[in-house]
């Protein structure tokens, strides 16, 4: 459970800290935020509120998945917004065509070892991630897939609204969905064998599958 603690922790920090690099590349926003911002232009509510009435939303649709909120979830929804904010404090605006796109590639790097990070842990995903999971148990696709439609789907809604986007918007959509199913075996915490006797569980290739506590 320590382990799994610092980890959940570090890969919220770091989610966090991929979000600023891409605030401050200012080459687009990932897809989740560009619906939030088109969403905020036809709804008399700020950036922050709509981001966690969107969560919300998000979380009703775990219902007919049958998934559940971990500690992980909760922990989500605060870490990650004072870690963007800690990391916009460090980093200065950049300037230069050069250094934005180095802050956009690691950001969506960054964005990706995050992801896996936290949801390898198991102690619960993000509202988004858990939709995405949620659906890889349901559906039988791989993360891949199903990221890369959730994360295509939200943009072209947030463009319809008026949301803005970017050359690191389109970067960002394809590929987290790759970079997070590579990055999500290399730390899932593998679970407890459920009986003494028996064959031994497969490695972890959909590692999706075990996303509560």
């Amino acid at each position: 459970m320590a382990r799994r603690l610092v980890q959940l922790y570090i890969g919220l920090v770091l989610y966090g800290g991929s979000m600023a690099l891409l605030i401050r590349a200012a080459l687009g926003l990932d897809p989740w935020d560009v619906f939030t911002q088109g969403l905020t232009r036809h709804l008399p509510l700020s950036f922050g509120v709509m981001t966690m009435a969107i969560g919300a939303a998000v979380l009703l649709l775990w219902i007919p998945l049958r998934q559940w909120p971990g500690f992980g979830t909760v922990s989500n929804v605060f870490v990650i917004g004072l870690a963007v904010n800690e990391a916009l404090a460090l980093l200065p605006p950049l300037h230069g065509l050069p250094l934005r796109i180095a802050s956009m590639v690691g950001g969506v790097v960054l964005n990706g070892v995050a992801g896996g990070l936290y949801i390898g842990a198991r102690l619960g995903p993000g509202p988004r991630d858990g939709l995405m999971t949620g659906l890889c148990r349901r559906t039988g696709y791989s993360v891949r897939v199903v990221r890369t439609s959730i994360e295509v789907t939200v943009l072209v809604v947030g463009v319809v609204l008026g949301g803005g986007i970017g050359v690191g918007t389109v970067v960002y959509a394809l590929a987290i969905g790759p970079l997070v199913q590579f990055f999500l075996p290399l730390f899932a915490v593998a679970q407890p064998a459920p009986a003494a006797v028996g064959p031994t569980p497969a490695p972890l290739v959909n590692a999706q599958v075990g996303v509560g506590p």
